[in-house]
This record gives C-alpha cells, structure tokens and sequence, in this order.
C-alpha cells in the first residue's frame, strides 16, 4: 500500500519516494504527499521530477489501497527514483477551504442541530448541504458572522487516529449523517481546539486564523430537508 504522508503532515510540499508500477501514465510510488481525491476535497496538483525530467501531475486517485498518479507524458519505469513536488499554493487553498467547512458546518450544527449531507471543496468556491427543513437570509448572515469571529479569534487544528469504538463516543464525529462504514477500524479525527472535532481524512491548516475569512455567496434547496450553502475564502 502507498504509505499517505500527508496525513501526518498537510505542510510537507516535497518527498522522495520509488516507483513500485508505472503502466503508461498511471504512476504507483510506495509513498506520497500528493492528496488522492476523495472526501469532497480534489486530488493535488504538481509534478513528479525523474532523471531530471518533470512530468505534471494531472490527478490522484485511490485504487485498492494504492494513489494513482496519472502524469502528462509516459516515461516513468517501475523502480526507479523520484522527487515529487505538491502545487502548494492550490493545496493551502485547499486545505484552508476543507477547515473552514468543518467549522462553518460546527456553527450551522450548533445553531440548529442540522446533520451534515455532503460537502465539495475548491478552489473558487466551497459547498455544504445540510439535513435541515428551512433557512433564513437573517440565518444564514448569522452563520457568516460567527464562523468568521471564531476565525479571528483562532484556535490549533490538530489531528490524532482512535479506535472505531474510542472515536465514536466524542458527541461532534456523529455530525455526519452517514457514518463511516464498519470496515474502518481505526478513525482520523480532526481536531478545532474548544471547538468541534470531525472525522476526516483531508488536509488541514494548523490554525484557523489561516483561513482568513468566509464570504456566504449563495443558499439554495435541494430537496426535502437539503440545504445547500456555497461560500468562498477572503485573505
């Protein structure tokens, strides 16, 4: 299996890893910082550097257990050596995105009780869908307005792996409304200090203060008891 190192350190920008299968331009290492999509959060972006030569990565995907890294150009072999290089400036984009949807998504549960139904992250733009029967123009303000005052006020995100039945028991994993499915035995929890905590396997930033600031641009149903809210990150 590819040993994900971005899960123990969303900041790593650059590693070294060995080819263990190259079929064309689909590229197996035994380990990577790139981020397989997956989560609602997008696949990182970047290049893999081999015998001096750059290949962009276009996409990362998960396949039984392995990141697929599917690259520009053939020419990586099985075996060899490589340098692989995250585009940094849309994963802290990224990164920033998929935290401030875990503390908007903490405000909105806190303020209503609304269980999580999905969420996508990007770059221009992020969104979340909530179990909720109805909103407001006044609410959805409110909600603006306390996320970006926890935001200036900051708290340390930080991030520890608990057995299923010891991740269960904190109140806030059970936010989503589909849980994780049995076969995970071991659960990633994402913590916001006082604050909420999540399981998640995406990357996060260290602090919230680094989100900046949250713009709500547009609220929408979607059907019985499925509310869509879409915002994007102000510097």
């Amino acid at each position: 299996m590819t040993e994900l190192l971005f899960l123990k350190d969303s900041y790593m920008k650059q590693f070294d890893a060995k080819v263990i299968k190259a079929e064309g331009k689909e590229i197996i290492l035994d380990k990577t910082a790139f981020y397989p999509q997956g989560g609602g959060q997008p696949s990182d972006t970047g290049v893999i550097v081999c015998e001096g030569k750059e290949y962009k990565v276009l996409q990362v995907r998960k396949k039984e257990g392995e990141a697929v890294h599917e690259v520009d150009s053939e020419g990586i072999k099985e075996g060899e050596a490589v340098t692989g290089m995250i585009d940094w400036t849309r994963r802290h984009k990224l990164m920033r995105g998929h935290t401030a949807c875990h503390l908007l998504s903490y405000v909105v549960n806190k303020e209503t009780g609304a269980l999580i139904t999905g969420n996508q992250i990007g770059e221009e733009r992020c969104r979340i869908d909530f179990d909720l029967e109805n909103f407001d123009r006044e609410q959805i303000k409110s909600f603006e307005e306390k996320t970006n005052e926890l935001i200036k006020s900051g708290a340390e995100v930080t991030i520890r792996e608990l057995p299923r039945e010891e991740a269960f028991k904190i109140p806030t994993i059970v936010k989503l409304k589909n849980v994780l499915p049995p076969s995970v035995e071991m659960i990633r929890v994402v913590s916001i200090e006082g604050l909420d905590e999540q399981a998640c396997g995406g990357t996060h930033v260290k602090d919230i203060k680094e989100i900046g600031r949250i713009e709500i641009i547009k609220a929408e149903n979607k059907g019985k008891n499925n509310r869509r809210i879409y915002f994007t990150l102000k510097d």
